[in-house]
């Protein structure tokens, strides 16, 4: 069997290139905008992307460099720094129009050395190595699931492709490590999941699976998955505890455990801007 074409950098420059055109035209100002993401001000979420962009394309240059970046990171945050200080502090005066054009550059940049490796190589992170492939689907996953904060403060409606798929399978693959991340059992049974694409295409996972359901829309999914929705503001369709104790804490990203945005709290604006 040939092996499976390496799509991944490409999809990740493409959400990069939707991310981008929404802001292009906007006025600078607009980068100052405060979301509904902890806080952060778009040009936060702009320098948190840039910032583990750049990181993703050190894993490929510079593993002992990467490693000396994240002990750095660590011993910042545990004295006391959020991330969005250390970020700023890392990108020192890069703000503003200058970083949107700076992050816009890179992904380029990221994509084709992410396109020259063989999908299979492993990179150094900051927990365990992996894949290239898997670096390079979790930029496009952040960059997706930021890129919500931004679209939801804009009052943007966005248009999905199915390369959102890449994020549903990272949400599926994590089911377990949801759990374990929380010091919680791993129930025994993951749930059916059955999404329509954004192309009205299938994708299932789990289908033998009949005591636990999860249905509806593929954006929805990824959106709970990621965490830039509650999955009681969605229309999707929840069926046995083992689903609905998932979604309730559903986490496709590394880290320490984060609680999903609480029921009503993360929409997108009635009134675009501008």
């Amino acid at each position: 069997m040939p092996p499976e074409p390496f799509s991944q950098p490409r999809a990740f420059l493409e959400e990069s290139e939707t991310l981008h055109a929404l802001l292009a035209s906007r006025p600078e100002s607009d980068l100052l905008l405060v979301t509904q993401f902890k806080g952060w001000t778009i040009e936060d979420v702009l320098a948190h992307l840039h910032l583990f962009n750049l990181a993703a394309g050190m894993s490929l240059r510079d593993a002992s460099s990467l490693r000396t970046f994240f002990a750095d990171l660590r011993r910042a945050r545990e004295g006391g720094r959020s991330l969005r200080e250390v970020t700023l502090d890392y990108l020192g005066p890069l703000r503003g129009r200058a970083l949107l054009d700076q992050w816009r550059s890179d992904c380029d940049a990221i994509a084709q050395a992410f396109e020259a490796v063989d999908p299979r190589m492993r990179v150094a992170w900051g927990g365990p190595d992996m894949s290239a492939r898997s670096s390079i689907s979790a930029r496009l996953m952040e960059t997706w699931a930021h890129g919500q904060a931004v679209f939801d403060r804009l009052g943007a409606d966005r248009v999905d492709a199915d390369r959102i798929r890449n994020v549903a399978v990272l949400g599926v693959n994590t089911f377990a490590w949801t759990f374990r991340n929380r010091g919680l059992e791993v129930p025994e049974t993951a749930p059916h999941v059955l999404l329509e694409a954004p192309s009205g295409a299938r994708w299932e996972w789990n289908a033998e699976v009949e005591s636990d359901r999860i249905e509806g829309s593929a954006t929805e999914f990824c959106q709970v998955v990621a965490q830039t929705r509650a999955w009681e503001d969605t229309g999707l369709r929840v069926v046995g505890e083992n689903a609905r104790r998932w979604l309730s804490i559903a986490q496709c990203f590394a880290g320490p455990p984060e609680d999903p945005p609480r029921p009503g709290s993360r929409h997108r604006a009635s009134v675009a801007r501008g």
